[in-house]
């Protein structure tokens, strides 16, 4: 029988890891927040600053370029030193360079702390995908992977209508400073949850690590690389471009701007809860889990293919809101599950480096995908085929999910 002391220490334990993911959620939340700022306060910064839709499709991009190259570097150190407290630094680095971004006077500026700001949240992914995948037992990490993908949701959608109010009141640049400074108040209640928390040296245990090297000769962590490519790709035009589209594009007005986009966020994030809920259902019932997994995901990029092609031919207000909420579901659906992949190939011990790698590869959608419909914007005067290229990407990304990914099991070494 397990003694009163022995369950108080089991519940505590548990108690610990809760607070670690919410924790966890909230970062993600704040890391989106943060990183989509810059599309919340596009209608009036990029007219002050005099940008065409080139550059700042080029500004806004200047994010991932930092933010994909440094994610095989801290999801490495993730694997090696203290995943926790490095966690805690990429978080005071972003929240910085946001703040900042409220006293940017031009285009270079803006690019070099857009720059800044990818170094800090580069730590995001392969941190917390770690953590998970240390303290989160496999048939529950389908709800945590869901949690997380709550704070995807719901970052542009609190930042979309916080940031929409201080856009209206107080002008784009309080957006940045607002929001980078609650950022900061994040480190607080960390710091307090890492003294509770029993953290395994998983670095150390048992025989070495795998080299990088041997990591990347593993043809399962490419092609899931590029799937994560093209799941990647609907997300970021939805979360960058959305609200210059509905103001420019659409003629809607800010407060409208703010309720469409706020919407569609908050449906991504419900799907989100369904599809962690139903795929640990599935799972602990027998069903296995990378299937499972990988069917959720295929879903969503179906569904959002037909969004994305809906909301560009849309003919009313009202169908444009249908469309978007449509959109919306599909990218909860696929977020939820994109990196529940990559622990169950990667294990607890090569969590960070896996999905740095893997992050890193799909970060080329964020580094990509603005400069091309900017182009497409600039070129042809309208969103529309900025939009059904968007809809080509993702349904590829569905066939490659069903088609190409192999079998989702852990690799050997691992």
């Amino acid at each position: 029988m397990v003694s009163a002391a022995e369950a108080q220490k089991g519940s505590g334990a548990r108690r610990s890891v809760t607070a670690l993911v919410v924790l966890l959620v909230l970062a993600v939340l704040l890391n989106y927040v943060d990183r989509g700022a810059i599309g919340v306060a596009a209608p009036l910064m990029k007219t002050d600053l005099g940008l065409s839709a080139t550059q700042f499709g080029i500004a806004v991009s200047g994010f991932f370029w930092i933010y994909g190259l440094a994610q095989p570097f801290t999801g490495w150190l993730a694997d090696r030193i203290s995943v926790y407290r490095i966690f805690a630094l990429g978080v005071a680095v972003w929240a910085v360079s946001t703040v900042l971004t409220g006293f940017v006077g031009g285009l270079t500026g803006l690019i070099v702390l857009r720059v800044l700001l990818g170094a800090g949240e580069s730590f995001v992914f392969p941190c917390s995908s770690k953590m998970i995948a240390i303290h989160v037992p496999p048939e529950r990490r389908g709800v945590a992977n869901g949690a997380m993908s709550v704070g995807i949701a719901l970052g542009p959608a609190l930042g979309t209508l916080a940031g929409g109010a201080i856009l209206a009141q107080l002008g784009w640049r309080a957006v940045f400073v607002i929001f980078g400074a609650a950022t900061l108040l994040w480190l607080i209640p960390w710091q307090m949850t890492l003294r509770t928390l029993a953290k395994p040296e998983t670095a150390q245990a048992g025989p070495p690590l795998m080299s990088y090297r041997k990591l990347l000769s593993h043809k399962a962590l490419w092609l899931l690389s590029l799937c994560h490519i093209t799941a990647n790709y609907g997300y970021f035009f939805t979360a960058i471009w959305l609200p210059l589209y509905l103001t420019s594009a659409r003629g809607f007005s800010i407060p409208t701007m703010t309720a469409f986009a706020t919407a569609t966020f908050a449906t991504m994030a419900l799907s989100s809860v369904i599809a962690g809920q139903l795929s640990d259902h599935l799972t602990r019932g027998g069903r296995d889990e990378g299937e499972v997994r990988r069917m959720v995901i295929v879903v969503g990029q179906i569904v959002v293919t037909i969004g994305v092609l809906g909301v560009a031919y849309a003919a009313s207000p009202g169908a444009v809101l249908g469309w978007l909420l449509l959109t919306g579901f599909g990218l909860g659906l696929g977020t939820s599950m994109v990196f529940a992949l990559s622990q169950i190939f990667a294990g607890p011990r090569l969590a960070g480096s896996w999905v740095g790698v893997q992050n890193a590869m799909g970060s080329l959608s964020g580094i990509v995908g603005p400069i091309v419909t900017g182009m497409i914007v600039d070129a042809t005067g309208s969103f529309v085929g900025a939009f059904v290229f968007t809809a080509v990407v993702t349904g590829i990304g569905a066939l490659l999910y069903l088609f190409v990914l192999p079998p989702i099991r852990q690799i050997e070494g691992a």
